[in-house]
């Protein structure tokens, strides 16, 4: 059974002004406990994770198409006009469906868990892209620090594509708090330290990922108890971060077996 529907043609209505701050605003999710998902390939992403949305929205001329495979997904069913879209949504080929999904509860720390710490990155596609690489290379948890682009804003949401729903995440965190992971941590670096294919890599771990342009902070690499810089015999002075943090996990995966 599909449902409920509800119309909406209004772009002054209440529901619309908040899903446009969901999809343009970074951190409204953390005023509104809600999270925006957009599109079909992130919407079916999050359905094989296990989520039930609160709310699934449609463009008016994708409906027909969609009630047969997403009817039943969510709660309640909202159907917009078409010429809302394009000003809802936070891509520049707007999407024709999303879900309106709780925000799960905030989590503290996990001791033990295989982790990978994000010092202050900045961009999203980054972020979303590490997270995806941790799920899929067998790490548990995300542990950013305060100054890193918001983990439930809907660019790292879309660039995670379902990540965040196989990890533990915990944001706004000080050096400090990465103390109670009690892990050995991995400090990547562009200079200094064992080469990744050399090294002897812990398992449980946490790999420390640094900020785009200043790399990891002094407060974390006296943290460490290994720098990893990785082989670049081509000779660039160093790789973008979501790169560097494939290479990285994958090594560790790779070593485990």
């Amino acid at each position: 059974m599909t449902a409920p529907l509800i119309p909406i043609r209004s772009r002054d209505n209440a529901f619309v002004k908040d899903l446009r701050r969901l999809a343009q605003d970074s951190t409204a999710y953390r005023k509104q406990g809600r999270l925006w998902l957009e599109g079909d390939h992130l919407c079916r992403a999050a359905l094989e994770r296990g989520q039930r949305p609160a709310i699934a929205v449609f463009a008016e001329s994708f409906w027909p198409a969609a009630q047969h495979e997403y009817g039943q997904a969510a709660i309640k069913n909202i159907v917009i006009d078409d010429a809302l879209w394009a000003d809802v949504s936070g891509l520049e080929s707007p999407a024709r469906m999303g879900f309106v999904l709780e925000l799960p509860p905030a989590q503290a720390v996990q001791p033990g868990l295989a982790t990978v710490v994000l010092d202050r990155l900045q961009d999203a596609g980054n972020v979303g892209s590490i997270l995806r690489s941790a799920s899929a290379f067998g790490f548990g948890q995300i542990a950013a620090l305060k100054g890193t682009a918001a983990l439930w804003s809907a660019k790292v949401l879309r660039a995670g594509m379902g990540a965040h729903f196989a990890l533990r995440l915990v944001e706004g965190l000080e050096p400090a708090d990465i103390d109670t992971l009690e892990l050995p941590l991995l400090a990547t670096s562009s200079h200094q330290g064992s080469y990744l294919h050399q090294a002897a890599l812990p398992w449980p771990c946490g790999w420390i990922m640094g900020h785009e342009g200043q790399g990891v902070s002094a407060a974390l690499q006296e943290r460490a108890t290994q720098h990893i810089r990785i082989v670049q015999p081509g000779g660039e002075e160093s790789l973008n971060v979501g790169a560097a943090a494939a290479i990285c996990l994958h090594a560790s995966a790779a070593a485990r077996h």
